[in-house]
């Protein structure tokens, strides 16, 4: 395949999706540092700051199939700059609040919808429209986006808030977050086809746009139906629910300290992008039964780790983050494959919504697990088997019916 000589414009396009979804990252990790600043000023029960962290991710998970939707119908240029518009008048106003049901309101409200509305499937939805060639690559890069954008903020803002205090932060975060709003009006574009061009690596030339038929409720829902006649979709999805299910801290938060959070941030940056680069060279039903099992076996591993030296527990966290976002990539891939390029950022939306039900159920279960045993090694377990089960779905996608097609000049593995 020849690669174009100069510079397609689907880079930059890439570069500005990757800088608003760090800047989404950093605003989603600011409640973290406020809830000690909010308690020791306003006297709020840490439960009210934390309902309003539950709004903010109820709403950020639930919103993202409409907002892919609401993408195809008006723009990503415009979509994107309305919604950081948004987020950053919600943090500018943070300064003001003297109620919890403001705290409620903007963070668990405002931030929580317009950060859903530019969440983790506009990495797939970008990827899938302006790329044919090193489309995993870019995936990879705009899915670690998330993990670069918690390292880079979280330290900035806890140090800030330490110096200059919590109101500081917020404005300061605001104007960070509005400065970008000029940079996505200039370069921004919707499609490929808008200047002239093919997407990156496309051999067939240029083909007309898919126009959108219907408001984005009925796109969300038609395309989750069409998806839902596919076994090969509910493979994804199980697999995906697991994923989610198999994040869950599980208490290592107070364990492992925010240094080895740190590393894990690291690491899940450089795996992500790795992820994304293999995917474009290997089967990614393959890929996704290999990070699965593995961190099947890293969670079987860590109870263990947790009765042993720093060194022990350093080595699962370095594996752990290396595999914690390795997955998205394949997953992706194979899903763009079911629902078709169009429909990837709505189905994407869609996934992570399931992959967020299997999070929340494996927390619940989690302190369930931890009040009837005194430990967390059963879900730790229940966890590992889990991912042994998605080992075995991946494995399955593509068999009893159409197989997934393989990357563009590639033949994949198996």
């Amino acid at each position: 395949m020849r690669t174009p000589t100069r510079l397609h414009y689907g880079w930059i396009v890439a570069a500005v999706t990757f800088l608003v979804l760090l800047l989404t990252a950093g605003i989603r990790a600011a409640p973290g540092v406020l809830i000690v600043p909010l308690e020791d000023e306003f006297h709020w029960p840490r439960s009210t700051i934390s309902f309003a962290i539950g709004v903010n991710l109820l709403i950020y998970g639930l919103i993202g199939p409409f907002a892919a939707a609401l993408i195809d119908w008006f723009g990503v240029r415009r979509t994107m700059a309305a919604a950081l518009s948004i987020a950053a008048t919600a943090v500018a106003l943070t300064p003001m609040m003297q109620q919890s049901w403001q705290l409620i309101l903007l963070w668990g409200v405002v931030v929580g919808a317009s950060c859903g509305v530019i969440g983790n499937f506009l990495a797939a939805l970008i990827a899938a429209r302006w790329f044919r060639a090193r489309q995993g690559l870019v995936l990879g890069l705009l899915t670690a986006a998330n993990a670069a954008g918690q390292l880079i903020f979280l330290p900035s803002m806890a140090s800030i808030v330490t110096h200059a205090g919590w109101r500081v932060m917020s404005v300061v975060l605001a104007a960070t977050v509005a400065g970008f709003v000029p940079l996505i009006a200039l370069l921004m574009r919707n499609r490929p086809e808008d200047l002239g061009l093919a997407p990156y690596g496309d051999t067939r030339g240029r083909l007309p746009p898919a126009t959108p038929d219907g408001n984005p409720f009925t796109l969300a829902f038609r395309a989750f139906a069409d998806a839902a006649r596919s076994r090969d979709f509910w493979l994804i999805a199980g697999s995906y629910f697991v994923c989610g299910a198999s994040t869950n801290g599980h208490g290592l938060d107070e364990v492992a300290g925010a240094g080895l959070l740190a590393v894990t941030g690291v690491f899940s940056f450089l795996g992500g992008t790795l992820s994304g680069w293999l995917s474009d060279r290997w089967d990614s039903r393959i890929l996704l039964a290999w990070y699965y099992g593995l961190r099947g076996l890293s969670l079987l591993y860590l109870p263990f780790a947790l009765d042993m030296s720093i060194y022990s527990l350093s080595l699962f966290t370095i594996f752990y983050g290396l595999d914690w976002i390795a997955g998205v990539p394949p997953t992706v891939r194979l899903l763009a494959r079911v629902a078709g390029t169009e429909r990837t950022g709505i189905m994407v939306a869609w996934i992570t919504v399931i992959h967020q039900l299997g999070g929340a159920l494996a927390a619940y279960l989690g302190g369930v697990l931890r009040i009837s045993f005194g430990t967390y090694l059963e879900a730790f377990l229940f966890a590992g088997i889990l991912c042994f089960a998605a080992t075995l779905m991946s494995l399955f996608i593509g068999f009893g019916g159409r197989r997934p097609e393989p990357v563009q000049g590639i033949i994949p593995a198996g």
